[in-house]
């Protein structure tokens, strides 16, 4: 079997420290998680390229830069339990187990989340938990949260995922149109207020779900 470890130092340098991501957790963490196994055998190749691959029902694996970038955003820590929406491949809930005590993880596509369960297992990342579900909705009955880290574009903020924020919590999503949205950062500041700034134009899949997009906006 071929050794991408290569590959991994290659993408961490170039693509990643490179754009300015500089937190040393974040940077040991992409390059400890072997990206190739998230993805179809088809697309191993390519796993450490800059640019997302497809993963199935319409789904994709981010860019790597862009996985670096969201998980420095949220300023993780140690004892952070963090939900994300959108498991995908999983491979962004696996960068996070590296970072922090607990991640949820939820999609709508059931397939999906048995694949990254697979994935973890097999790379014994005994802190994540995975669900299927509405991910707009969040998961009430496990937070609140440190951080919530949404990896799917959402016509406007959620409102039951900013109330799952912990005071002083972080969360980030992609807010805007069908092919192009703005990264944002919400951070809550009391139990009634937050703070918001936005970061750099992406394109990401969309949100669907009740605080969502509809299947028919798409």
């Amino acid at each position: 079997m071929r050794d991408f470890s290569l590959d991994r130092a290659k993408m961490v340098r170039d693509q990643i420290e490179r754009r300015g991501i500089k937190h040393p957790a974040v940077l040991t963490a992409m390059n400890k998680i072997p990206r190739h196994l998230f993805v179809s055998m088809e697309y191993q190749s390519e796993a450490y390229a800059d640019h997302p691959l497809p993963i199935g029902f319409g789904q994709t694996i981010s860019q790597p830069y862009i996985v670096a970038l969201m998980t420095e955003l949220i300023q993780p820590d140690q004892q952070d339990c963090v939900l994300e929406i959108g498991t995908g491949s999983g491979y962004q809930a696996a960068i996070l187990s590296q970072l922090v005590r607990q991640v949820h993880s939820i999609d709508r596509h059931a397939e999906l989340v048995k694949g990254a369960q697979r994935v973890a297992d097999q790379l014994k990342l005994t802190n994540i938990q995975f669900h299927v579900g509405d991910g707009s909705l969040g998961l009430p009955e496990n937070g609140p949260y440190d951080a919530i880290l949404i990896t799917a574009a959402a016509p406007q903020i959620p409102k039951p995922l900013l109330a799952q924020l912990k005071v002083g919590g972080r969360l980030v999503l992609p807010v805007g149109e069908r092919w192009q949205q703005k990264l944002e950062r919400w951070i809550r500041t009391t139990e009634e207020t937050y703070d918001h700034e936005q970061d750099i134009p992406v394109s990401f899949v969309p949100l669907l779900g009740e605080f969502g997009w509809s299947e028919s906006d798409w």
